[in-house]
């Protein structure tokens, strides 16, 4: 028989993003029931992860509010420590430098694989109280004054007075919600794999503007190793994962020889790519439901801000929460709407920017080439600009 599932908030996604936010609102003392459509946890592997996260003081920030970072394998996790990016390859080229001594910071950011992450937060969520994982697919969402409510695959109903989108760039809870959405291909993959690297990269995450190749981006790892971000041009990403590891590794080493030396490949078959685009939906709210994580926004990986702009999500939403009048459930209509205005400024500002860059910096022609240079060599002249740039990129 088709059961009725009661809690104070439901969680639609299992991502990194919807782990938090159920941690989170759980250790904050209500019930959470996470629905996913599988609940196999994280498993631990030898192997090095492709998909990397450059995380920010905002995500430190949350995960040890939740008692997760001290859970991550430390010894998988890289500090940040500066930051070089240039228009191009050549020494005459623009460039702008970024360093935590200046920012006054021991790290500008950490580097978290994938994997890693979310086993932490799987272990968390196992001791978690007032939490429970719900496999099954959500089929109608009603909702009415009083409550939110999810007619599953198998005729359960899970009734909540929060229902919170978590569920992805495809988001099914914001579909259900009408919520319209702008939307552009930015023409690009990113192409990510792990290489060791014959020099020491002390640190330093180094960025490579090219224009008619795209992004190129090396973050440092534990040890001599960096994590791969090219976003590159469709044709080229497909080439680049289609054919030999070796041409990829000639390619890079053209700019990264200086600086990273010779590159071999951590593991020669593990090389992915996926679409980039940018998704703006029109809402982060609706009648008892929030959106976060990619559900809410979707933005070029260029700045390696999309993570942080989730957690950010889960820390506000869940500061609001705990601070709500006592009379106000959890899905009061003036609790979301304070969640929609204080995630407005982050949100807009990350997407204006990383739009703006990239469409800046695909511009081949003379005169766009000549302004960036001139621009970046001139910012990296003025230290309190530079650091006011730094310091809002690192959360603060």
């Amino acid at each position: 028989m088709a059961q009725i599932h009661h809690c104070d908030i439901c969680i639609v996604g299992n991502g990194a993003v919807g782990k938090a936010a159920a941690l989170g609102l759980a250790q904050a003392g209500l019930t959470v029931r996470v629905l996913c459509e599988s609940a196999a946890p994280a498993v631990a592997s030898a192997d090095w992860d492709v998909r990397v996260f450059a995380l920010n003081h905002v995500a430190y920030d949350l995960l040890d509010q939740l008692k997760v970072w001290g859970a991550l394998d430390h010894s998988r996790v890289a500090a940040v420590t500066g930051m070089q990016v240039k228009d191009g390859a050549e020494q005459r080229d623009g460039q702008l430098g970024f360093d935590a001594y200046s920012a006054r910071t021991q790290e500008l950011a950490w580097i978290v694989e994938n994997r890693n992450l979310n086993l932490a937060l799987d272990s968390a969520l196992r001791f978690a109280q007032n939490l429970q994982l719900h496999v099954g697919q959500a089929q109608q969402l009603h909702v009415d004054a009083q409550a939110a409510r999810l007619t599953l695959a198998d005729g359960d109903v899970i009734e909540a007075k929060l229902i919170i989108g978590a569920d992805g760039a495809q988001s099914w809870v914001r579909g259900q919600c009408d919520i319209g959405m702008d939307y552009r291909s930015y023409g690009q993959k990113g192409v990510v794999t792990n290489f060791e690297c014959s020099k020491p990269h002390h640190g330093v995450a180094h960025q490579w503007f090219i224009e008619d190749q795209g992004i190129i981006a090396l973050l440092p790892l534990p040890g001599q190793r960096v994590s791969l971000v090219w976003s590159a041009p469709d044709a080229l990403a497909d080439r680049l994962v289609r054919e030999p590891l070796s041409g990829l590794v000639s390619a890079l080493e053209h700019y990264c020889l200086e600086t990273h030396g010779h590159l071999t490949p951590v593991l020669p078959e593990d090389i992915k790519a996926f679409p980039l685009r940018l998704m703006r939906p029109h809402s982060l709210i609706a009648e008892r439901v929030a959106l976060i994580g990619d559900a809410a926004h979707v933005v070029h990986p260029l700045a390696g801000h999309g993570m942080n702009l989730g957690f950010g999500d889960v820390a506000d939403l869940l500061r609001l929460v705990k601070q709500r009048d006592e009379f106000r459930d959890c899905g009061d209509a003036r609790l979301l709407e304070a969640y929609r205005r204080a995630r407005k400024q982050d949100v807009l500002l990350m997407q204006v920017t990383t739009d703006g860059l990239s469409r800046l910096f695909g511009s081949d022609l003379g005169p766009a080439r000549l302004v960036r240079n001139l621009g970046m060599n001139l910012l990296d002249r003025l230290p309190l600009i530079k650091n006011k740039l730094i310091s809002h990129a690192m959360g603060r």
